[in-house]
């Protein structure tokens, strides 16, 4: 018996799905966008190929972090220099940068390879209800 190795998809063979953020838990909604970006829910899964899928999440704000997370955890950066390390708090990221908690999540749970770029390029994130990608019919995921 020959085992069959998928092939990548092609940009229209992809499908579009969205996701509400409100209420849902920062961990376990990271965890869902990141499998359908990897494409694990398909059958044609293979590790090598970006056989992902579009996601475009609204509410991407409102998210609810468990505990004392809002206060008590923290990003860091470091400019290069000495003395330039960074860090802000997720209450404070919320307020600066409303998308960026959700991506950085999605993107500590994404394969790191040179395929990353293309999974996170696939993630569209809003603040707000209403999105821009009403023409690709995309599917609620609930």
């Amino acid at each position: 018996m020959k085992t069959i190795t998928p092939t990548q998809l092609k940009g229209d063979e992809r499908k579009w799905y969205i996701i509400d953020a409100n209420w849902e838990t920062l961990g376990r909604l990271a965890t869902k966008i990141a499998v359908i970006l990897k494409g694990k829910n398909k059958v044609s899964f293979a590790p090598h190929l970006d056989n992902g899928d579009y996601i475009v999440v609204t509410n991407c704000d409102k998210f609810k972090a468990t505990w004392k997370k809002l206060t008590d955890k923290m990003y860091y950066t470091h400019t290069g220099y000495l003395g330039g390390l960074k860090e802000i708090s997720l209450e404070n990221l919320l307020i600066k940068k409303p998308t960026k908690a959700l991506e950085f999540a999605v993107n500590g749970m994404l394969p790191k390879n040179k395929l990353r770029k293309w999974m996170l390029s696939r993630l569209k994130l809003f603040t707000w209800d209403e999105h821009t990608y009403v023409a690709q019919k995309p599917e609620l995921i609930k």
